[in-house]
């Protein structure tokens, strides 16, 4: 086959392509390859005939043949694009990658147009197989030629926020380069934009102030942006919003922080960052009432905030509502996941604060769960805190040999540290070893004198010691108070002073007082409650004993506050209101069945209400509850004598004085 016959065939080949006949164009570039095996042409027109007939491994073949031959020619590149492209080529997306970059190697020095099309089909490729830097790469190569070739901004504008587009939901995997990019598009958006102020430029403001705060090592650029969309969209809340939000997670309460509080409340009375905000100031001034109101508030609104959910628990610990404060430890710790950098303190200190709180609920259940959050504590056992509050949690689940060796290790390696002699006079004090803990919580004090805890413990020791110090003022008394002023909140200090004031200094309305204040701390405090009820009583001061079983009752869930229903139920069986007495002293026996003094005055509220029947069953079941109580045996007789049951009686009456011989009334009866 002559030069001049290979090109006939050539041409007879391709005009049998134009017209479909792909059959045909394959039987003429095999009669080419007979007489040329290495002719361009005809490889590439066998590629794209097969390509058509289905036949895809022969069309690869060929064009990589064609390729093999003339690398830097087009036509077979394109043709390969091709092949790759139709949807039923997979797992080729890499090799159809290698192509378009060849592509734009080829078409960069001549159609620009063409070269721009295959970069934006390069983009759409690496985006679907979520390769976001080289995404950001290859668009920024385009920009750059467009911006090379003249473009309007607007066009530019345009190419900067399809880049953000693509990669602004991806930042949870970013690298830090694909970040950055995206970053660096933000502000070239925000550069290029038409209309400043405008709908689309306060927008992307928006977008770039969530995107930064994703990236928790760009503070200075996230302040920034904040204030650059507040100066030009004053009545704009959001800036402030994430500011207020960054200044809470980062832990500090600058001047700038309390003003941007103050600002975004004043813009926004409702806004959950500015009530959050609110309320760590209320804890930083020892509000914490006022601290945890706030920052219920705020975080009803606004719940995805770990570090306030921190301060929450704080606050919480403070008044001593110590399962709230665990909720709220639990909270903070859900909202972190699995952190890395900044939030990998707030979860060490959120872990730390579960276990101390849980520690003061003092059960063995609350020590396991403190052992394992303080597990979880990333490097704690090298912090010595953590290790004393370790100690601490055995001791409250009865492991004592573990407590005391925490505790002999810390004296030896922190002889300084006011933990380590504060775990020593716990051991001692659970042992009723008073002098040791004496002098134990004298060294813990010494180091850190500002703790209400060590005080109230060093006055317990006092207390329990002996009569001489229990009795001296300058001991359990003084430490009593201490404890008392340096934590207004804490109820057992109040309660102890009032057995100080009752029992050792007879000033019943001091005692009454102090009794009062540990209750209304802690409305759990029953022993504080009832001294209240009856010192009141003592000092004929029954509007407050009242007010105080009032407030109990109307809290109170069935089958709780017993004292409480049985106090005011005596207290209107004195008084001739039986109907009232009644339904207290049921209420107090829905709490504790069991209590036969309690059925006995059940029976002489009902006796005094007329009904005698219910009364005789009352006293029944006391006398059968216990066998001893008289009473209530002598009251079942009387009453079966007023019902005409006589026989019952006097065989009730000589049961009695069986047992009681002189018992008059039954002698009577």
């Amino acid at each position: 086959m002559s030069n001049k016959e290979v090109k006939a065939a050539l041409k007879s080949a391709r005009d049998a392509i134009r017209n479909k006949e792909y059959k045909e164009a394959l039987k003429h570039c095999k009669a080419v390859l007979k007489q040329e095996k290495n002719n361009y042409n005809a490889w590439v027109f066998i590629g794209l005939a097969a390509a058509e007939l289905e036949q895809p491994d022969q069309a690869k073949g060929a064009y990589k043949k064609a390729i093999e031959l003339e690398p830097n020619q087009l036509l077979a590149w394109q043709g390969l694009a091709n092949l790759y492209e139709k949807p039923n080529q997979t797992d080729v997306k890499g090799d159809l990658a290698d192509v378009y970059q060849k592509l734009l190697e080829l078409y960069e020095s001549g159609d620009k147009q063409k070269w721009c099309d295959v970069c934006n089909k390069l983009v759409e490729l690496y985006h679907q197989e979520k390769k976001y830097l080289e995404v950001a790469e290859t668009l920024q190569k385009l920009i750059k030629m467009k911006q090379d070739e003249g473009a309007e901004k607007a066009e530019l504008h345009q190419l900067w926020k399809k880049m953000i587009h693509l990669l602004k939901d991806s930042t949870r995997n970013q690298d830090n380069k694909t970040g950055q990019l995206l970053l660096a598009a933000f502000e070239q958006a925000l550069l290029s934009a038409d209309t400043v102020p405008g709908d689309d430029h306060q927008n992307l403001c928006k977008d770039f102030i969530e995107c930064l705060s994703r990236f928790p090592h760009e503070v200075a650029r996230l302040e920034k942006a904040c204030h650059d969309m507040v100066a030009l969209y004053p009545t704009e809340s959001y800036p402030l919003e994430v500011l207020c939000l960054h200044f809470v997670q980062s832990g500090t309460l600058s001047e700038e922080a309390l003003d941007c509080f103050s600002r975004l409340l004043e813009m926004d009375a409702n806004s959950g960052p500015g009530i959050i905000g609110f309320g760590i100031k209320c804890l930083k001034e020892n509000k914490y009432k006022e601290a945890v109101k706030n920052l219920t508030e705020g975080l009803q609104k606004t719940n995805q905030c770990p570090a306030a959910w921190h301060y929450l628990a704080e606050a919480q610990m403070k008044i001593h509502e110590h399962k709230n404060a665990v909720l709220s430890c639990n909270k903070a710790l859900e909202a972190l996941g699995t952190p890395e950098g900044p939030n990998l303190r707030w979860k060490n200190l959120a872990l730390q604060l579960k276990a101390e709180t849980l520690i003061k609920i003092a059960d063995a259940d609350a020590a396991e769960e403190a052992i394992e959050a303080l597990e979880l504590i990333v490097d704690g056992s090298n912090d010595p805190v953590v290790s004393a509050l370790r100690g601490q949690a055995y001791l409250n689940k009865g492991l004592m040999d573990q407590a005391s060796k925490i505790s002999q290790e810390l004296l030896l390696s922190h002889p300084d540290l006011a933990e380590a002699h504060a775990l020593e006079g716990f051991i001692h004090y659970s042992q009723k070893n008073y002098e040791q803990a004496e002098k134990s919580f004298l060294n813990a004090i010494e180091r850190k004198a500002g703790t209400a805890e060590y005080h109230q413990y060093l006055g317990l020791t006092y207390w329990f010691m002996s009569d001489e110090t229990k009795k001296d003022k300058g001991k359990a008394l003084t430490q009593f108070l201490k404890a008392a002023k340096l934590d207004s909140y804490l109820g057992s200090a109040f309660c102890y002073l009032g057995n100080y004031y009752r029992d050792i200094a007879g000033d019943k309305s001091r005692a009454r007082g102090c009794y009062k204040k540990a209750f209304e701390l802690d409305e759990t405090d029953e022993e504080s409650g009832t001294a209240a009820v009856n010192l009141s009583v003592e000092l004929g001061d029954m509007d407050t004993a009242l007010s105080i079983l009032n407030e109990v009752t109307a809290k109170a869930r069935p089958g709780t506050a017993k004292w409480a229903w049985l106090h005011r139920g005596l207290y209107y069986l004195r008084t001739g209101q039986p109907s009232q007495a009644v339904a207290d002293l049921q209420a107090a026996l829905r709490a504790d069945p069991k209590d036969s003094n309690c059925w006995e005055s059940l029976g002489e509220a009902y006796m005094n209400r007329g009904s005698y029947s219910t009364a005789l069953k009352s006293f029944r079941k006391a006398s059968e509850l216990n066998p001893g109580l008289v009473y209530s045996i002598y009251r079942a007789a009387a009453l079966e004598q007023i019902l005409g049951k006589y026989e019952n009686a006097i065989a009730t009456y000589q049961q009695i004085l069986k047992k009681t011989e002189n018992y008059v009334p039954a002698l009577k009866g």
